[in-house]
Parts: structure tokens; sequence; C-alpha cells
């Protein structure tokens, strides 16, 4: 099989190291991939949002299979023009898409699929704006829960429980043009949990928890991810039954009525609250930096998976397997980020093992070079948390780029036994 995964940063290096293990795959290509993709996979130039030249690159590679990575290409429909193509692509279809694309999308959704969520108040203009965190800090007290409701590369969120911050997020987003979610706040941890489906059958992977704040202690601005790890010893039994049955397949039967099946990867972002299971938000792509976390504990072959989706044969797939331990990232960041990330610093250490590459470019020379806010993902497996959190920490100390930021409490709070659902 010939596959062409479409993105460049660390979710598609970790896709590109499982296919690459994959006695099935016999050609892999990642467009336009980054220096650490190099190394496994083919490159090939592509504008990655512009779904006619995601197409016509399937069709020049004779592609067997695409996997798109990034949101932007699907919300553009690049899943839509290589199917047209008649190529089989592993991602929704830029209606079935929408469920990340707008959060009001999905909030309509999941109230007919009857998936529970969080109030939301949706805000057209300034003086919604406040009408809506009115009620919101009614409902679900504070903090204040202020939402960008298209994509934002998961940065379009502010928790706070200053009104004045979370007023002037909304209206920044107001200003730009954009559409503004309140939200009822959420209480509990939080949870990833993916599933692959055709539109029809759905298949859970294993729960994750990401760090979503730039410093350690959940300080600092949201970002769009700076390490995680799976899976999780406090989640409750029978948790992944629990949202498969509330949340995952009621959403893919909803779709599916709609006319919109989505055929993909599913990712519900959920708050285990005080009062149960709560959505906070869908994706429609494997989370990053999830991804690095829960592939490396996959043993069943990824591209049969991913084909089994694109093709409508999951049903009549074998079920999955993991192997045994734990994973933990840590995201290497550049200084800056998120606000001005600085890139072109030279990176040294991207080779070690488990190094994946978020925002890497390669010059002529063979010098690395950061060319993105999260740069690295420093990957462990261990045979406990613990153990993968130790490892991940010394590959990390392997690293160099000057003014580089990481967390060092990355899975410290599961390991101490902090977390309580």
């Amino acid at each position: 099989m010939r596959v062409l995964v479409i993105g460049s940063g660390a979710r598609e290096h970790a896709l590109c190291v499982a296919l690459s293990s994959d006695p099935a795959v016999t050609a892999l290509a990642c467009a336009p991939g980054n220096a650490g993709t190099r190394a496994i996979a083919e490159p090939a130039a592509v504008a990655a949002a512009d779904p006619v030249a995601v197409a016509a690159l399937a069709t020049s590679w004779r592609a067997d299979l695409v996997v798109i990575g990034p949101e932007v290409p699907l919300v553009a429909g690049a899943a839509d023009a290589v199917r047209d193509a008649g190529i089989a692509c592993f991602g929704p279809s830029e209606q079935a898409a929408q469920i990340e694309g707008s959060k009001s999308f999905a909030k309509h959704v999941m109230a007919a699929a009857g998936v529970p969520t969080a109030r939301s108040w949706p805000v057209g203009g300034p003086a919604e704006l406040e009408t809506a965190l009115d009620e919101a800090g009614t409902v679900g007290g504070r903090p204040y829960v202020v939402k960008d409701d298209g994509l934002a590369a998961g940065k379009g969120v502010v928790v706070t429980t200053d009104r004045d911050a979370a007023v002037a997020h909304g209206r920044s987003v107001l200003e730009a043009g954009g559409a503004v979610l309140v939200e009822e706040y959420l209480d509990g941890p939080e949870v990833s949990l993916f599933a692959v489906s055709d539109g029809t059958t759905v298949l859970p992977l294993v729960p994750a928890q990401d760090a979503k704040r730039r410093d350690d202690g959940d300080g600092g601005p949201n970002t769009g991810g700076m390490g995680a790890y799976a899976p999780l010893p406090w989640a409750p039994p029978g948790l992944v039954d629990e949202v498969l049955a509330t949340v995952l397949q009621p959403t893919v039967d909803e779709m599916r009525r709609r006319g919109e099946p989505f055929a993909g990867l599913l990712y519900a972002g959920l708050a285990l609250t005080s009062r149960g299971v709560r959505v906070v938000e869908f994706n429609a792509r494997f989370g990053d930096p999830e991804t690095q976390v829960v592939l490396p504990l996959l043993e069943t072959p990824l591209a049969g998976l991913l084909h089994a989706a694109a093709t409508g044969t999951l049903a009549e797939h074998p079920p999955l397997r993991w192997r045994e331990g734990a994973a933990v990232t840590v995201v290497v960041a550049a200084p800056g980020y998120p606000e001005r990330p600085r890139t072109g610093d030279p990176v040294t250490g991207a080779d070690g093992e488990g190094v994946l590459h978020a925002g890497t470019t390669v010059d002529a020379d063979g010098t690395v070079r950061s060319s993105g806010g999260r740069v690295l993902a420093v990957t462990a497996v261990g045979e406990d948390l613990a153990a993968a959190r130790e490892l991940a920490y010394e590959r990390v100390a392997g690293v160099r780029l000057a003014g580089g930021h990481w967390r060092t409490d990355i899975a410290l709070a599961a390991v101490e036994g902090r977390i309580t659902p």
C-alpha cells in the first residue's frame, strides 16, 4: 500500500513512524513534511490547504491511501477532492469536518444526539457578549469560558476568572470578523479520547491527557499543547465504554442521519465533571500532542485500520491490540511561544530516539532549524507512567534550542496520584 500523509507537524511525524513500521506499507510520503519526516517518508511539496493541489499530488504519486493530519485541509474539503479522484482517504468530508470548524455546529449536533455538553451562548456582537457572560456566570459560576467559534489551532479559548479578560478576548475575536461562543464552565479533569470511524462503526483508542497551558502548574497562556501522556491511571473503570455509548456513537449516528457521515478520526475533548462526563469540544482529526503518545501504544498495524475506515469496512476489522506500559511526550517550544515565537534557530539533538519534529526545516548543509512555535515533541514509552516520564525528560536533556522552553511537570500529577475524577 502506498500511503501519503498530509501535514508538517509532530502529529504527522508520529503517523509516519507508525506507518513506516507497518509491513503493508510499501511506499510512504509526507507532504510537505518536516526535517524529521524526511528520514522515513519521501518529502513532497504541496499547499496542504488547497484541496485541488492535495488531490493532484495524491494522483501523481499514485497513492492508495491519503491520511490528512491537520484540520485546515479537512475543513477546506481536501478529503472530498481526494475521494473524487478515486483514492481512499482517511479524513472527514468538508461538511462533516464542521464538527471542528464550527463550535456552534457541533453544539447543534450534540443537542440532536442527546450528547452531554456544557450550556453555550452564541455571540454575534459586543452587547450579546456581555449578556452571555452574565448568563454563563449565573449557570456555571466562574471561571468564564470564551471561545472563538472557528478554527484557532487549539488556542482560541480563554478560561479566566477575570471578566475584563473574558470580554477582551471575545471582543478581539468579534473585531477580527469571527463569531464567539460563551460556555458554562466545566469542572473536573479533562480527557482526550480518539475514535476511528467509517461513518457507521466506531472504534475508540486509549484515552490520553494533554497539557494546554504553557508553564508548569498550568500557568501562562493557552497553547496548542505542551505535552501529553497515556493511558490514564486515574480514569474511572468503564470510561471508554461509557463515552462510546453516550458520546461517540450517538454523534456518528446523528451525522449519518443528517446526510453528513463522519468517516475519519473523531476526537472528543471531555471533562469528567462532578455531574458526569461532558463534551468540551470535538475535533475532526488526530490531536497534537496526544497522537504522539497514543500511537506508540497501538500494536495493531495502522495502515490497515485507517484504510478500513476510509473504505467503509471498519466493522470487519479485528479488535485493536495495545501494548503494555505508558507513553509521555514533552513539547519543546520556541522562545516567545505562543504569542510571537522566534524561528530560524539551529536545533541539535533532534535526531535522537523518540524525538518527533513539530516545526522544523533543514538547510542544504543538513542544519536543522526551528520553523514554528512548537519545535519538537520528545516522546518515550516505559513500563509505567513514571518510567516513561523519566525517559522522556532524559531525552529532552539531549536537545539544544537557544531559548527553548518546555514544561517540567508533564504527567507528574498523575504519577503522584494527584488527579481525582
